[in-house]
């Protein structure tokens, strides 16, 4: 059956750049083009002499949008002007009717002017708890609450925070694209930048921001001397010269997507060294089953998500300080060795795929109109 909505423009307002980290809005909203018109539009950049909306494709029915700001203006100037560049924008490009998907809820200071057939909150992260995150955030959010038709939440932990405050609360937790990854479980050719590290080599790759725990790591490296760190993506919001230095620490920098499994081919072991902070209180790394995928066995710090998914069922390593970190990177006997770890994991990784997420948000947007009407319960899917 085809969805009455299927061909309506999407409108999706996010905090992240698509050309950045490749992640659950890239994965999500490009299945979506398959099938209707995706506008991909990203926070403001104050860098201009005039305003204007750039306009570039990532695909036939995708664009994304950048606007570009006059640079002395306000924080208020700068809603005003989004505003109206964006029913400038629509007046020519929109018809009637459409759907709005919101990553961040900062974007609704700009358009709860609009009348859209069907808003959607993907709740991601608690942004408000991100370093710099805007005081209003928190508001924001709850006035989203109030005018979303479907919420969507990116973990366990995140769905169990949200699912007061809405009627139609759905869990979906990270997804992987397992094919993707499982490649690096037959490549044998490091890349160039990698090969010249001698192993063992155990690797992170994500963004390396707040939310790493940096004395974690140097302890990491100091106690492991025979190991080899691999540190792959952007450093963002901290000082590049804050992150801990030794001989067997290697920040190989923002690595594509499709790159990914060349450099985890290498890796004993993935790695997720999170800090146990406000800002990891809800998270739920997408890197953990991505690891699993290409076939490394993985360690973690106690993030919730981690534990309860992964960790409670013997499928990863949980370690609180480097010297558990330590002792599972030289554990004689890995978990690699058993065939019931090898068969759990393929059955997690089957029944959390990105086209299987997508397939389930259609289909509850399909529904949308059912839920107005009965009040549907709270869901995990």
């Amino acid at each position: 059956m085809i969805n009455s909505f299927e061909q309506l423009p999407l409108l999706c307002f996010s905090h992240l750049r698509w050309d950045f980290v490749y992640q659950r809005p890239q994965h999500l909203l490009s299945r979506f083009a398959l099938h209707q018109p995706v506008f991909y539009i990203e926070e403001s950049i104050c860098d201009s002499d005039h305003n204007y909306f750039e306009t570039y494709h990532r695909g036939d029915n995708l664009k994304i949008i950048v606007p570009h700001i006059v640079k002395e203006a306000t924080v208020e100037d700068s809603l005003a002007i989004q505003r109206d560049l964006l029913d400038e924008w629509m007046e020519k490009e929109i018809e009637d009717k459409y759907l709005l998907w919101y990553y961040t809820p900062a974007a609704l200071a700009f358009t709860k002017h609009l009348s859209p057939e069907i808003i959607i909150y993907d709740c991601m992260d608690e942004l408000s708890a991100f370093l710099h995150a805007p005081a209003e955030l928190k508001a924001l959010e709850n006035e989203l609450f109030d005018r979303a038709d479907i919420v969507f939440t990116g973990g366990k932990s995140l769905f169990e925070s949200k699912r007061k405050k809405h009627s139609n609360v759905y869990l979906f937790p990270s997804s992987v694209d397992s094919e993707h990854f499982k490649h690096a479980r037959a490549i044998n050719q490091e890349p160039a930048d990698q090969i010249k590290i001698s192993e063992p080599k155990a690797g992170f790759a994500g963004v390396i921001d707040e939310r790493m725990d940096l004395h974690l790591l140097k302890d990491l490296a100091d106690k492991c001397p025979e190991w080899n760190f691999i540190m792959i993506g952007p450093v963002v919001k901290i000082d590049v010269e804050a992150l801990p230095k030794a001989p067997n620490l290697h920040y190989l920098g923002m690595k594509t997507y499709n790159e990914l499994p060349a450099y985890m081919s290498g890796w004993k072991f993935g790695l997720l060294p999170f800090a146990l902070n406000k800002s990891t209180a809800f998270i739920s790394p997408t890197k953990t089953p991505e690891y699993l995928a290409a076939g490394l066995e993985v360690i973690s710090t106690p993030i919730q998500d981690v534990v309860n998914i992964y960790g409670k069922k013997r499928l990863v390593y949980i370690a609180t300080n480097g010297e558990e970190f330590k002792d599972f990177l030289n554990k004689e006997l890995s978990l690699k060795e058993s065939e019931t770890w090898k068969n759990e994991i393929e059955i997690l990784l089957e029944e959390n795929s990105w086209n299987g997420t997508w397939e389930k948000m259609n289909d509850i947007i399909y529904k949308k109109e059912i839920f107005k009407t009965t009040k549907t319960e709270l869901h995990e899917i």
